[in-house]
């Protein structure tokens, strides 16, 4: 009998994000001359950095180049933030190996084609509402929130609270550096 989403969640030992159409709604801002702006929830930034202090292993790896998204994910606590990757598994394989995760323990979080590689290798693949057709046809939980507005928090409040880490009140202070935005 296969397991549900829910049951996996209490297996899942670390985690890996994309950022556009995950962490953002898919919109950039084009100034001549600057990165493009991207716009983040704070909600999902908060459950982040939540999972960061609760010990979890967390990658983000994007295709995007934007020292301003490093920079974000850095003053979460995110170690590991693969920016300008063209073929996102080797990003992927490079993570698991550093920390020797098992794939089949991990959640993986994205919203297209260029995620698609690494959801069939992770044993939790999920998605935004408004993921493509072919991520969602492999997703094993779809979050009823659109990339950019909340999806990353409904993943990880449920993730914590099926492992007991959600109200910890240790970590529900925030760090200097997640408030310096």
């Amino acid at each position: 009998m296969e397991k549900s989403y829910k049951e996996i969640l209490a297996d899942v030992k670390a985690m890996a994000f994309d950022v556009d159409g995950v962490f953002t709604d898919n919109s950039v801002i084009l100034l001549p001359g600057e990165q493009p702006l991207r716009i983040m929830n704070v909600k999902d930034g908060y459950a982040l950095q939540h999972a960061v202090k609760m010990g979890y292993h967390i990658a983000v790896i994007t295709g995007g180049k934007s020292e301003a998204v490093r920079e974000r994910f850095k003053n979460l606590g995110v170690k590991d933030i693969y920016l300008g990757c063209s073929r996102k598994i080797e990003a992927f394989e490079e993570f698991i190996h550093m920390y020797d995760i098992d794939p089949k323990t991990m959640l993986y979080m994205g919203d297209d084609v260029p995620d698609y590689e690494i959801m069939k290798q992770v044993g939790l693949p999920t998605c935004p509402a408004d993921a493509s057709e072919d991520i969602k046809a492999i997703s094993m939980y779809v979050s009823p929130h659109k990339g950019g507005h909340g999806c990353i928090r409904d993943i990880l409040e449920q993730l914590m609270k099926i492992q007991g880490k959600w109200y910890d009140p240790d970590s529900h202070h925030l760090t200097k550096d997640a408030l310096n935005w």
